[in-house]
Order: C-alpha cells, then sequence, then structure tokens
C-alpha cells in the first residue's frame, strides 16, 4: 500500500504534531534547537550544560562522569552517547531513536547505530567534505555564485603568498582563511610581514589556503533547507562581528539581528536567489537537508560575494527557527526533518519562498553571543540563571523571571538571557558567558552597537562574580565554539 502523501504545510504540521518515534537533539546546549520540542511531539534534547537548572521539561543533562578533555564538540556528543544514563534514557524511551547535532564525526555515527538510532543528517565524510572552505568556493562556482575574488593555493612563505597575490592580482590587502574552522579562529587579516609573521604557525603547512581580496563589506547570514521539492530558503539575516565588548577575536561571529529592512529590496532578492542556486547545487552533489551560507555585502557597490557555507545548523538557526514566518507556517528546521522521514510530501517552494521574502512575515530580533573579553583566567563563584531580565529607565538590568522560550519577551526593555557559563566554570579570554535575545534591533543603522545593546552587555556580564586561579593552576582555554 502507498504511503499517504502529505500534501500541504497544515499536514505537515500534524504530522510532526503526532509524530511517535523519538528524536533527539545532542548538543553542548539546546539553544541551536530552542524551542522545536513545541512543534515535534517525542523530541529531546540531551545536554552537557544544564543551562536551565533542571526547569526544563524536554532538556536531560546528565551527572558529570570523568572523562578525557574535550577537544571539540564532536567529543561532548560522542561522550554523552556513551553515557549510561543517556543510553538507558533513549532505551527506556523506546521507538527507533532520530539523533540530530550541531557537530558530529564518523565516531558519532557509530555510536548512534549502536544504541539502535539513526542520524538524520547527510554522512559525516560529506558533511565535512562540504564544510571545507576550499570546496565551498568550487561548488558556488560551479552554482553560479561567486565568492570574494580569491586564489587557492599552498602558502610556503611571505615572499610566496605575495607571488601569488600578484598572479591573482588581489592586491596586498588581504584575507586568509584556512579550510575548516571557526572564522574568529581561523580567519587572518594580512597587509604587511609582520602580520603574517603572527599567524604563520596557522598558514604554513595548513594545505590550501583560500586567499582573498579585502573588501569593505557587511556580514550576512542565510539559512536554507534541500529537499526533494527544492531548496527551502530563509531569510537574510546581519551579522554582528568582532565587537569588542562581546568577542576578543577579530572577524569573530557574535551574534545576528532578523529585521524586514535589513539590506535593501535588491540585496535581499539576490542574496536568496543565490542560496537557491546554491542549495541546488549542493542536492547534485549529493548534500540535503539543513545549510547556511554566509554573504559578504561590498558596502560601496552592493555586490553580493560568497563568504562560507555551513552545512549544518548554526548559531543564527534559533532566529531563523523563531522568526514570524516559522510561526505561520513551520520552523526551517521541520522540512529538514521531513526531507530525513523519508515521508512522501509535496510542496509548492517556489510559492512557500515568495512568502518568506515577504517583509511583513518577518518580525524584529537580535541575539548577542556575549563572551569573557578580558586576558584573565578565574573561576565562576555567581552566574545569572537563564530567563527574562528587564532594563531599568536608569539602564540597571535585572533579572524578572524564569521562562525557557525567548516568546515571553514583551518589549523592547525586556530579554531573554540563555546561561552557559554558570557557577564553577573557568572564566577565560573567549569563554561563552550566553546569548541574549531582545527585541527589535541591537546594532544602529551605521552597523554599531546601539547604547541600549552595550547597557545589556555591562549589565548581563555584571551579574557574574568570580574569584582569582590559584597560580600554580596552569590553564589553556579550549580552542573550540560550543555553538
Amino acid at each position: 500500500m502507498p504511503k499517504k502523501v502529505l500534501n500541504n504545510i497544515s499536514e505537515i504540521r500534524r504530522y510532526f504534531h503526532t509524530n511517535s518515534d523519538p528524536i533527539y537533539f545532542v548538543s553542548a546546549t539546546n539553544f541551536n534547537l530552542l524551542g522545536l520540542d513545541e512543534w515535534v511531539k517525542n523530541f529531546k534534547y540531551i545536554c552537557y550544560m544544564d543551562c536551565f537548572d533542571g526547569r526544563h521539561p524536554n532538556v536531560l543533562v546528565p551527572s558529570e562522569l570523568p572523562h578525557d578533555e574535550f577537544q571539540s564538540i564532536e567529543d561532548i556528543n560522542n561522550y554523552l552517547l556513551q553515557h549510561k544514563e543517556v543510553i538507558d534514557y533513549v532505551k527506556a524511551r523506546g521507538g527507533k531513536p532520530k539523533f540530530v547535532f550541531l557537530m558530529f564525526d564518523e565516531k558519532t555515527e557509530k555510536l548512534a547505530k549502536e544504541i539502535g538510532g539513526e542520524v538524520w543528517f547527510p554522512k559525516a565524510k560529506l558533511r565535512t567534505k562540504m564544510d571545507n572552505k576550499i570546496e565551498t568556493v568550487r561548488v558556488g562556482n560551479k552554482a553560479g555564485v561567486p565568492s570574494v575574488p580569491n586564489t587557492l593555493s599552498k602558502v610556503e612563505s611571505y615572499d610566496h603568498l605575495t607571488k601569488i597575490c600578484k598572479k591573482a592580482d588581489l592586491g596586498d590587502d588581504l584575507v586568509l582563511q584556512s579550510a575548516f574552522g571557526d572564522s574568529g579562529h581561523t580567519t587572518f587579516f594580512i597587509k604587511s610581514e609582520a602580520d603574517f609573521r603572527k599567524h604563520e604557525h596557522e598558514i604554513v603547512g595548513q594545505g590550501e589556503i583560500k586567499i582573498m581580496k579585502r573588501i569593505d563589506c557587511r556580514g550576512s547570514a542565510i539559512e536554507a533547507c534541500c529537499t526533494s521539492e527544492g531548496t527551502i530558503v530563509g531569510p537574510l539575516m546581519t551579522e554582528l562581528v568582532g565587537f569588542k565588548e562581546l568577542t576578543p577575536y577579530r572577524g569573530g561571529w557574535c551574534g545576528n539581528e532578523i529585521f524586514s529592512t535589513a539590506f535593501p529590496p535588491k540585496t535581499r532578492e539576490k542574496a536568496r536567489e543565490l542560496t537557491f542556486k546554491f542549495g541546488e547545487q549542493l542536492r547534485k552533489e549529493g548534500y540535503s537537508g539543513y545549510f547556511e551560507l554566509d554573504f559578504l555585502i561590498d558596502k560601496k557597490t552592493g555586490d553580493i560575494w560568497l563568504g562560507e557555507l555551513n552545512p549544518r545548523i548554526t548559531g543564527a538557526s534559533s532566529m531563523t527557527n523563531h522568526a514570524a514566518f516559522a510561526h505561520a507556517d513551520a520552523p526551517l528546521f521541520l522540512f529538514h526533518l521531513l526531507e530525513f522521514s523519508k515521508k512522501p510530501f509535496k510542496l509548492d517552494v517556489e510559492e512557500l519562498n515568495a512568502r518568506w521574502a515577504d517583509p511583513d512575515m518577518i518580525d524584529s530580533w537580535s541575539q548577542m553571543v556575549i563572551k569573557h573579553t578580558e586576558d584573565t583566567v578565574d573561576i565562576v563563584t555567581k552566574a545569572p540563571e537563564s530567563g527574562i531580565y528587564r532594563m531599568l529607565p536608569d539602564g540597571q538590568v535585572v533579572f524578572d523571571r524564569f521562562d525557557y522560550h525567548r516568546r515571553a519577551v514583551e518589549s523592547e526593555d525586556e530579554a531573554f538571557f540563555l546561561r552557559i557559563s554558570n557557577a564553577g566554570d573557568y572564566r577565560y579570554e573567549g569563554a561563552d558567558l550566553g546569548i541574549l535575545v531582545t527585541r527589535g534591533r541591537s546594532m544602529t543603522k551605521g552597523f554599531q552597537l546601539t547604547e541600549k545593546s552595550k547597557r545589556w552587555i555591562d549589565g548581563i556580564k555584571n551579574a557574574y562574580s568570580a574569584r582569582p586561579l590559584p597560580s600554580a593552576q596552569a590553564f589553556e582555554d579550549p580552542a573550540f565554539k560550543i555553538m
């Protein structure tokens, strides 16, 4: 008997509201897919960090066990999937478990299989290939999605670099990116030999490097999902990058804004068109499901260049999946789950994309990822709890009430804070303190932080207390991000 085909958004929503097999998001925190449990029956989070002090009904945080030092988010997920409490929890809930992750590797796939589960993402091997910034350029070229003028080459020395750039006509004001990694750690701004010397060990011997002409641009992000019916495209979001109040990393991502007039209509339309083309090429490469593109928008010319591909959910996913269009239709990640469920469906992707492009379908929100920006190491003794905070008329920030959903934010004088660093954690330069979500914008029209944003940041940072680390205690900060 043929499977019943889901013919519209209403049927797709109902399908997930009556979902029977457990679906688990396994990660350090539940930030990236916050709120998805309200759309999908039997959706649970398995996390390493307890952001909600045990008060979120669908989050399991197993007790801490001795483990090797984590080198990546994959290590955290592999630790969780081997934890007896997690295995017992998954087995007790029965069904055919499905797992989704922010990051995973081949070991993760093996562990999920051992528990009797499936990973609902493309294979780790394919995902890793697509995550390579060099490969992104090649996929983009095939799709007709141009990258910033660049060349791809191994770099042996500064002299070698200058020869490469002369041949490619890139000038001497450059941005270099290695194949993998977080923009804050693996993007290097090189204008002189002295700049090169600072990062030489991260460039020489690292294989092929993406060498770009430096342009004066705005960062932007857009998320999409490759399905059998076509590529579904979300809205173009601004990016907060390199603000010293939020991150110690020059070029480091530290938040996003979503609002209907984020960029001129032509720019938004062009970005959506390029994202669709890129998604259709990804399908040809065998990739399906969720992905995110960073676009660089030239301030002078308005030209749009492909920055990078993240073949997964990202730090911006919470923004995409909570926008007004997501509540009117369905969160973008629901289509990812639908694709991997193998449930037959029909969807007019062109009509859906046109509807999601309508400015009336986008409400205004902002998120700021707050890191410890001082070059100090200490131990947190007091941390603000997750929930709703209020800004008083004098600019003071105070805790108002507990909640685990950003929709509880009623006005621009309230914000939702998701705590990452808790009492007992090390606080070092670059450590994630938490994420602050507000209604409205966090940047001015000139793309600088508003004074109100700065007050919010100060208010959250001031809610932390810490004691110095005993001098005999050596400490090395982890070189990976957790969102």
